[in-house]
């Protein structure tokens, strides 16, 4: 088997998305994602201009030596762009590679661990008396495990609020918001939310909460221990992880267990966060840590020390993302949770797919290869559109700060 031809599909059915679609020389294809909210095109430019010409004749089978090829024959290595236009190569090779075996991609991985994939929910509101009101919304859709996020009073922005019910965008115009943040005021805020959302939901629900790499440690660990009486299911991105040792700082104040990834690309990102054991979860993700067979590597690593996996789900994340994560969910013997943001009815349209929800729980489906497809004459239909994510700024003196 050779490949014949690749090649790049950007869409923007209520939001952007990058996807690689290799065909070969049997008839068989496979897609891959490789967006990168609001650097989108410049993932775009790397696969049609250094990536595809390089995969024209080579055998689809050889995902390893491939993958290695792609990393270790770039010389500048790593990186969200890099790292994302590999995954969706790897994506759709496993694609392929399934289809050819006529197997969903769980099997070609070692079978299922599970019978279903746990995933949690998003419920914000621009109060805590909405924000509860959302989570028993998502309570009686089924969710077992509910992140909630709320407005903080005096603040006109909180990351996770947004317009809309179901399907918050943070990339929201053609050129960065501003948004305002207080971390004063949020620290007092918090622990009144979840106090509120315990009360409402009992004790048979996980809550989750994104901080979004905003606080400081000593502050992170002020809020772990906050929270402590309300039992997180975890608190993600507490502090920004570039450097990692400041997570053992968060540890020695609070036992609310620990999640971060959603922005490493690589195993070295989280290295001595799971090997000193400062995190109980892992969230890198399939469309930025460089595919399945890079996930693997970092979820095998995660397993010695007893973090498990926990991957990213936004709707930045196309359904060939969210197909792939699955199937690699239901194999991964470290499994945690998987975060699930519904896409648009537009969006489904373009990227039919095999993966269904039912009380809680996604299952990928048993169509061969990992059950994601896009159509493209409908994906034509919705042209690119720029879009960036938003910067922060504190409220008292108006100096950026992490978003």
């Amino acid at each position: 088997m050779k490949i014949t031809q690749a090649r790049v599909i950007v869409c923007s059915p209520g939001r952007n998305f990058v996807t690689l679609k290799i065909e070969t020389d049997e008839g068989l294809h496979g897609i891959g994602d490789a967006t990168l909210n609001g650097r989108e095109l410049a993932v775009a430019a790397y696969l049609t201009e250094h990536v595809i010409p390089c995969l024209i004749g080579r055998d689809p089978q050889q995902i390893e030596d491939i993958w290695q090829y792609l990393y270790r024959g770039a010389y500048w290595r790593r990186g969200p762009v890099t790292m994302s236009a590999i995954a969706a190569v790897d994506t759709a090779l496993w694609d392929i590679k399934a289809k050819a075996a006529g197997m969903p991609l769980y099997q070609l991985l070692g079978g299922k661990s599970r019978s279903g994939v746990m995933v949690y929910g998003h419920a914000n509101g621009r109060d805590i008396d909405e924000t509860v009101d959302e989570v028993l919304r998502y309570r009686e859709m089924g969710y077992q495990a509910i992140r909630a996020q709320s407005g903080v009073p005096g603040l006109n922005s909180v990351y996770g609020v947004g317009r809309g019910r179901m399907f918050y965008e943070p990339a929201d115009g053609s050129l960065p918001s501003e948004h305002d943040w207080s971390t004063e005021k949020y620290l007092d805020h918090a622990p009144r939310l979840f106090q509120r959302v315990r009360d409402a939901v009992g004790w048979d629900t996980h809550l989750l909460h994104d901080v979004h790499h905003r606080l400081t440690p000593i502050e992170a660990g002020r809020l772990g221990k906050a929270l402590e009486p309300y039992r997180l299911f975890w608190m993600e991105d507490a502090t920004p992880a570039e450097n990692q040792e400041a997570f053992r700082l968060i540890r020695q104040h609070t036992v609310t267990p620990l999640a971060v990834g959603e922005v490493f690309n690589t195993i070295w990102d989280c290295k001595d966060l799971i090997e000193h054991q400062l995190i109980d979860y892992i969230r890198a993700t399939v469309v930025h840590a460089g595919g399945i067979t890079h996930l693997r590597r970092i979820a095998d690593l995660a397993a010695l020390y007893q973090v498990r996996t926990g991957c990213h789900g936004a709707t930045d994340l196309s359904p060939a993302c969210m197909g792939a994560a699955l199937h690699f969910d239901l194999w991964v013997p470290n499994f945690g949770i998987q975060e699930y943001m519904r896409h648009t009815e537009e969006t489904d349209a373009v990227f039919p797919h095999a993966y269904t929800f039912d009380q809680g729980m996604l299952y990928p489906g048993d169509a061969p290869g990992h059950g994601v497809d896009i159509d493209e004459k409908l994906a034509a239909e919705y042209p690119y559109q720029r879009a960036y994510l938003p910067v922060n700024r504190q409220a008292h003196d108006g100096a950026l700060w992490h978003w």
